[in-house]
């Protein structure tokens, strides 16, 4: 699969959401997941308001100790916040040099502590917007020095783009606050979630990846949510074994 096929089926995903057991815990944690795939980020986060003018992160459902911290931090501080305030994308200088008295440290100490704490060297974040409403930001941390390039920023903002007006259609078809009512409830069984991970990778001797992947294609399958079908895996001991892990596609495999 080329890196032009790659993108348009991950719009084509992002654009599937008016669908009666839209999950949108799974739907996020994809959307990072294509994020790492197609742009050249260590890793990404998405951020959604809820409840005002806060912002929480449901995805990913299964960061690192250190990326932990620096979701948290990010979700009072840091460019993840300004560019839900906003509406325009907000980056960071290198986490190295960003200690001058209008640097980035003094702005927002705790983010940059941690992001420095984590090996990233640079953050930068999109909001996700239709028109006049602004619904979160996506995160995108790197390691490496150099900032991205006006391509990849570019296809960023419009990934960030499709999948608000996915999400708000989903909201407007079922004629209540169907976003934020997801939020709630993807926040409370993403503990839930990440349990039912590491326990199905240690039954069956896999990564924790696979683990999930396992877990989305079941509940698509059988059309389940993911939060119901980890709470069978904790609860019941099951295995999944009619669920297999396929190959993920990569930008370079070719059809």
């Amino acid at each position: 699969m080329s890196r032009e096929q790659h993108i348009a089926r991950t719009f084509v995903e992002l654009a599937d959401t008016l669908v009666e057991d839209f999950d949108v815990i799974g739907f996020l944690q994809q959307m990072t997941v294509r994020c790492q795939e197609l742009l050249d980020v260590t890793d990404a986060a998405v951020f959604l308001s809820h409840s005002g003018h806060r912002l929480y992160s449901p995805a990913p459902c299964d960061p690192s100790p250190a990326l932990e911290r620096v979701l948290e931090s990010a979700c009072a501080e840091g460019p993840a916040v300004d560019a839900h305030r906003t509406a325009r994308a907000v980056g960071t200088a290198r986490a190295v040099e960003a200690h001058g008295p209008d640097g980035e440290a003094s702005r927002w100490p705790q983010f940059t502590a941690h992001l420095r704490r984590a090996g990233y060297s640079l953050a930068t974040a999109l909001p996700m917007r239709l028109r006049q409403e602004t619904i979160g930001s996506l995160l995108l941390l790197r390691s490496a020095d150099r900032p991205l390039d006006a391509e990849d920023l570019a296809l960023a903002q419009a990934l960030a783009d499709a999948a608000t007006i996915g999400l708000l259609h989903a909201r407007t078809i079922r004629q209540q606050d169907t976003v934020n009512e997801q939020l709630h409830t993807a926040l409370q069984s993403r503990i839930i979630i990440e349990q039912a991970k590491g326990l199905l990778a240690a039954r069956r001797d896999i990564n924790l990846n696979e683990a999930f992947e396992i877990m989305r294609r079941h509940a698509r399958r059988h059309r389940l949510l993911l939060s119901n079908v980890a709470r069978d895996v904790i609860d019941t001991g099951s295995t999944l074994r009619s669920s297999a892990v396929l190959p993920r596609p990569s930008p370079a495999d070719a059809d």
